[in-house]
């Protein structure tokens, strides 16, 4: 990451209203955008309001992804629920003895 860009050079001291005016506009242009930039920091709850709905889309997206892989898969599933089902009778088999 580099450092800020340079400060702009200011115009030459026999510069016309034009320049002067265009100097002065870019600069509140400038603050502007860093008045913008540091508010939007600032917005601690905005933030965390973006990044749950970040966190929503994610999970949505991996949710669909996982239905859509046991469509295609449909063996992988039913494998697990048979272990399941089969290390739950075992436990109950054993702990009876």
């Amino acid at each position: 990451m580099t450092g800020p860009d340079p400060l702009p050079s200011e115009p030459p001291p026999d510069a016309g209203i034009e320049e002067l005016q265009a100097d002065i506009e870019r600069t509140r242009q400038e603050l502007g955008e860093t008045v913008g930039a540091l508010t939007e920091k600032l917005d601690v709850k905005g933030r965390a309001q973006h990044k749950v709905e970040e966190t929503k889309d994610e999970l949505a997206h991996r949710t669909a992804e996982l239905g859509d892989r046991a469509r295609r898969h449909p063996a992988v599933p039913a494998g697990i629920l048979v272990a399941v089902v089969a290390a739950v009778g075992l436990t109950m088999w054993i702990r009876r003895r």
